[in-house]
């Protein structure tokens, strides 16, 4: 759908008040180092972070946090001479201990690589009069883009719109952000993040002249939306919070200081976000919180007039809309969370928006996640038994459904690339974890599937070596757990094992293909994703089952999957490793406090370990907005109590820890820096064994680690170095 949605999050699980059982409560300051923030005693040793006396009391708790200094209060600026002492020693610490690990890192680096095709590209799809494809040069980092009119030959030179590479050349960070091509053709805008602190720059460029307009805006974030017939585009311009509150309008050849405000959120933790209705005659600006929506619409070609309330929010209710004109006029499609958990899907007039009639009622076996609307048919996408469905219906019988079939039992699939509304056929993606990458197109008229493109793999993949299989393991509380697992034929039972998952925000981990997974698997390991709670894989309520006072459900599915993988003889003790990155790196500190003994060895990016503190902070990028997902500890002794009861970075104690490798970004304005740094010198104060723990900080990237294919690939190949080296496998690594 071109409307946004606004997705819904949050925790779950009541708790007594009375005793909170936080770990480290009260602050031992014996032993503080006095001289100097940082202490190396030779180079052989790691850094060790001054404690600083400093506690805060909220509802009669009074909590010690001798690391918050690491916290650089001019923070988005970070200056301050002790805190980059600091980042740096770890940075030089993790050069050292990776350094006898080099050639393992560039074999595995090179290995990575040799899977990937080089002068890859998109299949072309047609958008208007053009059609339009984007492409990787052999050894380049960054894609180049590419159209050429419809009726042009195919020998024909492609025009080149935009290239990556030039954009990015002398930059130690590159990202694009949203690239949009006006209705007629002419003008593209796109957004561009030179720092990773996702604060975008946009320009416009006159692709009949190839000239660069002088217009520029500045400090945005999320997407470009071409108005008013192509004079004038609509974004969300950052607050200083990194919160994007507004929709405004930038008329074309006009100063940036003189755009119009649209709409203009005032509860801070909702964000607004703006999008085309399918045929591209409403702009609808939606606005929301993890669990709250309200969404407004006004003519495309007159963005300044009076915008329509769909329906007004209304706590827990999630809604996002689309309108099309047919033979009945114009209607609104409404998907909807009002009457049951799994969502429905009505439609109403655009003259009362707000009066819902149903088209496909709330079910308790499917999971109806999206949907999208065409000239002649409608497509709903949804899971059933935890697969994806796609799903082709009819707008004078929606119940009456044409299921998409796909080849395996286990898979990712949904709808790819579908920017026309008169469509007879729709582009899909397809893959699991043993067939790569796929692209198909559907022939909604004969049903049948045409592969467009298969992912290449140049060194050879031959997936007949490799098997699949989807298990159950019953967790603590008898909830059964669905586990994703690829494995070579010839594995012997009992080797080491991957485990992955990420469990917020209701986001589903697809078993999906992997080229960079198959360093592991070469090597023995099998590799599985667990389907935790707090994702929605199973569902709406699988998702709410994990959040809020419900949280530490996604802590004990992962630890219990583990135990049970072991128990079913897929590994053993000790020879589990696990990774996972932001609130999945939530999790990796959770697992490690709650039970250790069980992994070799752990990966942990950016990961979102101080979450009591950053929940008190209202003045963080996100703060206000997490409320629903994690629960607002500032207003609610509850909710302080339950976070502070497993906030990885409050529940660090004396005892043996795992390997260990965090990541970090100094950019960063979603994991802040300063939660992987405290916790890595608590973790460094506390533990009580000699096993390896490194942090490596980006200092010139933000959450998405370094940019650019080939950059990105080497830190994988770190992470796999570091883990093969934990696991005492470097010799059959270096056999390979």
């Amino acid at each position: 759908m071109n409307t946004p949605l606004i997705a819904s999050a949050s925790l779950a699980a009541l708790i007594a008040l009375g005793s909170v059982g936080a770990a480290n409560a009260t602050e031992n300051t014996s032993n503080q180092e006095e001289n100097s923030p940082v202490t190396q005693e030779a180079p052989t040793s790691p850094p060790t972070a001054e404690k600083r006396p400093h506690t805060y009391t909220h509802h009669g708790i009074t909590i010690s946090d001798p690391y918050d200094w690491l916290y650089d209060k001019s923070y988005p600026v970070v200056d301050d001479e002790d805190v980059l002492d600091y980042v740096k020693a770890e940075n030089a610490w993790f050069e050292a201990q990776m350094a006898p690990q080099a050639e393992l890192t560039e074999a595995l680096f090179q290995e990575m690589r040799a899977r990937i095709k080089e002068d890859d590209s998109s299949v072309p799809q047609r958008m208007g009069e053009y059609v339009y494809w984007s492409e990787f040069e052999e050894g380049s980092q960054y894609r180049k883009h590419y159209r050429r009119p419809v009726d042009a030959l195919e020998t024909d030179k492609p025009e080149l719109i935009l290239d990556q590479n030039t954009l990015a050349e002398g930059l130690e960070y590159f990202r694009l952000g949203a690239l949009s091509i006006s209705k007629n053709g002419r003008f593209m805008a796109y957004a561009t993040d030179t720092n990773g602190s996702e604060r975008y720059t946009a320009r416009i460029k006159d692709l009949q002249t190839g000239e660069l307009l002088a217009d520029e805006l500045t400090n945005l974030r999320g997407g470009l939306t071409w108005v008013a017939n192509d004079t004038a585009i609509v974004y969300g311009p950052s607050t200083e919070e990194w919160r994007t509150l507004e929709a405004k309008l930038h008329v074309i050849g006009t100063a940036q200081a003189d755009d119009v405000s649209l709409y203009k959120e005032d509860d801070e933790s909702f964000s607004v976000g703006a999008g085309l209705s399918v045929q591209d005659d409403y702009l609808i600006i939606a606005t929301g919180d993890n669990e709250t929506s309200e969404v407004r619409f006004v003519s495309a070609d007159n963005p300044t007039g009076e915008l329509t309330l769909v329906k007004a929010r209304q706590k827990g209710v999630e809604y996002s809309v689309d309108i099309r004109t047919g033979s009945n006029g114009a209607e609104m499609f409404v998907w909807t969370n009002d009457d049951h958990i799994n969502f429905r899907l009505a439609k109403s007039s655009l003259d009362a928006p707000g009066n819902w009639e149903t088209v496909l009622a709330g079910s308790d076996e499917f999971y109806l996640t999206s949907f999208d609307l065409f000239k002649d048919f409608f497509v709903t996408e949804g899971r059933l038994n935890g697969l994806d469905q796609v799903q082709i219906r009819q707008y004078d019988a929606p119940s009456a459904v044409s299921s998409i079939e796909f080849p395996e039992a286990s898979y990712d699939a949904g709808l790819s690339n579908n920017p026309e509304y008169d469509q007879t056929k729709l582009r899909l993606s397809y893959e699991s974890m043993i067939t790569p990458d796929t692209v198909f197109d559907y022939d909604v008229a004969s049903r049948s599937l045409e592969t467009l493109k298969q992912q290449e793999i140049p060194s050879g993949y031959d997936a007949s070596l490799y098997t699949t299989e989807r298990t159950e393991i019953q967790a603590r509380d008898g909830t059964m757990v669905p586990v994703s697992i690829v494995m070579r034929k010839d594995r012997p039972a009992g080797g080491p094992l991957h485990l992955y998952a990420y469990g917020a925000y209701g986001y589903a981990v697809p078993p999906g293909f992997s080229t960079t997974r198959l360093s592991l698997v070469d090597r023995g390991f099998a590799y599985a994703i667990a389907h935790i709670r707090g994702g929605d894989d199973l569902g709406r309520r699988w998702y709410l089952q994990g959040k809020m006072y419900e949280r530490t459900n996604t802590f004990n599915d992962f630890v219990d999957v583990g135990r049970g993988l072991i128990a079913k003889g897929y590994t053993a003790e000790g020879k589990v490793t696990a990774s996972g990155g932001s609130a999945g790196g939530e999790l990796m500190g959770a697992i490690v406090n709650e039970d250790p003994s069980q992994y070799g060895a752990i990966v942990s990016h950016v990961p979102f370990v101080d979450v009591l503190n950053t929940m008190l902070n209202d003045k963080l990028p996100l703060t206000p907005g997490e409320w629903q997902e994690w629960g607002n500890p500032i207003e609610s002794k509850q909710a302080f109590a339950y976070i502070l009861s497993y906030s990885p970075y409050d529940q660090v104690s004396a005892q043996d820890y795992p390997p260990m490798l965090v990541t970090a970004g100094l950019n960063d304005p979603r994991v802040t820096y300063w939660e992987p740094a405290k916790w890595v010198a608590k973790l460094r104060e506390y533990k009580t064994d000699d096993n390896v723990l490194l942090m490596k900080t980006n200092m010139g990237a933000g959450h998405g680690g370094k940019s650019g294919r080939w950059n990105s690939l080497y830190e994988t190949a770190e992470e796999f170095a570091f883990i093969l080296w934990q696991m005492g496998m470097t010799e059959e690594a270096d056999s390979e």
